[in-house]
């Protein structure tokens, strides 16, 4: 089951190769075309690809350059981050992004096959590790992670949701190679399969499990906040490129930088923008990017970011999709640093927003926040006919969810919500008093 899966991963990363453009760039002709690998609908990457396509910001810095070149960008959509490096290491792609765990591999390739390439920044990121969620489906008798022994679990191997549910899987007690089938999907044939029945939870990244909850297709089993270890998406830049074109990549960098300021200064227009742009519903766009989404945007190379993907090494050693990484020689945010100037020192140490309870109204191009999910639901409640969405923080994580999707628990007068229901229990056992209740009772209870 394991070689299995570990043979389609790397059958997926060594296929043939038929996308063009890339080598384009390092040509000394009057006509430059780079070519950017990117994940449409991984939406905590939009701020390198879908948003940052949208705004036209690349080419406009590109055109700033003032060389005597033309510049040409071939934006290329992928569903996930194997074939991006695919393109990579076989001189096609110059620019990419990706998650973390397949940003390692995107080292690892690189370096076997002499195409070194360089995590050059961050586009979202979560310290806890709530961008992957595990999700069952919505008439699931499962409950815990522990209930998940002898079931049939779809992720993508080599993914930051495979690492999340290995470590999830470890944490509680059960073998990842031996007391679960490991069902190795892209993420929309895991979707169907949850569906379909022929897979009993689905591990993914964003934006799956949030889109499949709002959808009412799935339910959350674990948050994947409950690791408290960063996850991340990122940018890595192919060495040779960077080193031949590097105020290319800077104008790049800058651009991205400017993508990031507009989704964190418009982040209801942000959402649309990328909702319009990649079918997906604009809620469970603002659910991760929104002002206190569960994605925070920032192009720095955090210190934690980088222990974090050294610390991940060892899943995909064990895996065997890697052998040792040097993540320090991997991590250059030299690009990053000069396009951003002063203020990428701030940048580092810059904190996450506060978690916040936000409504979203009908017909509005802003939402409002609330300083308890108690006094969200009061709000919902004397305007039900006019919600779009309300999301609420989980009391022990901080992960955004959307409110008539969480488990919600009375403990006195504070109605607390939370994303998965063992994490609901959890809080009940400790708490005398402490009950589960149904989101119309929590309503009821706040009006």
């Amino acid at each position: 089951m394991k070689n299995k899966a570990v043979a389609a991963a790397a059958l997926l990363l060594l296929a043939p190769l038929t996308a063009c453009g890339g080598n384009a760039a390092a040509g000394d002709g009057s006509t430059v075309t780079v070519t950017v690998g990117y994940q449409s609908r991984t939406i905590n990457t939009v701020t390198a690809g879908t948003l940052l396509r949208s705004l036209g910001s690349f080419e406009k810095e590109l055109n700033a350059l003032g060389d005597g070149r033309t510049y040409k960008v071939d934006w290329q959509d992928y569903a996930t981050g194997a074939p991006i490096t695919a393109q990579m290491t076989a001189g096609k792609i110059d620019i990419g992004s990706m998650g973390d765990f397949p940003l390692l591999i995107n080292a690892a390739r690189g370096k076997q096959l002499g195409k070194p390439t360089h995590l050059v920044s961050v586009t979202g990121y979560n310290l806890r590790g709530g961008l992957n969620t595990i999700v069952t489906a919505p008439d699931s008798k499962l409950a815990a992670l522990t209930d998940l022994r002898g079931k049939k679990v779809s992720t993508s191997v080599g993914s930051a949701a495979d690492g999340t549910l290995v470590r999830a899987l470890q944490r509680a007690g059960l073998d990842p190679d031996k007391d679960i089938e490991k069902l190795n999907q892209q993420p929309a044939v895991g979707a169907s399969a949850l569906s379909a029945g022929s897979a009993d939870a689905l591990s993914q990244f964003v934006a799956w499990p949030g889109l499949l909850t709002y959808q009412g297709k799935a339910k959350a089993l674990y948050d994947g906040a409950e690791l408290n270890l960063p996850t991340f998406h990122g940018v890595t830049a192919r060495q040779d490129f960077a080193r031949q074109r590097p105020t290319v990549l800077e104008a790049f960098l800058k651009a991205q930088a400017e993508a990031t300021d507009y989704l964190n200064d418009h982040p209801v227009e942000a959402a649309e923008k990328v909702a319009k742009a990649t079918g997906l519903p604009a809620e469970v766009v603002y659910l991760y990017n929104g002002a206190h989404g569960i994605s925070t945007f920032d192009p720095a190379i955090k210190p934690q970011l980088v222990s974090a993907l050294k610390d991940d090494v060892a899943i995909l050693k064990s895996a065997k999709l890697t052998g040792d990484i040097d993540v320090d020689a991997f991590v250059d945010d030299r690009y990053v640093r000069k396009a951003l100037g002063t203020s990428y020192a701030e940048q580092l140490t810059a904190a996450p927003p506060a978690t916040a309870s936000e409504v979203w109204p009908k017909g509005a191009s802003a939402t409002r926040a609330f300083k308890t999910p108690a006094e969200l639901l009061a709000y919902v409640s004397a305007h039900q006919d006019g919600i779009r969405a309300a999301y609420v923080p989980d009391a022990t994580t901080g992960t955004l969810w959307f409110a008539d999707k969480a488990v919600w628990v009375a403990d006195g007068d504070k109605l607390l919500p939370f994303v998965a229901p063992a994490t609901a229990k959890t809080y009940v056992a400790e708490h005398g008093g402490a009950r589960v209740v149904t989101y119309a009772d929590a309503l009821e209870r706040a009006s």
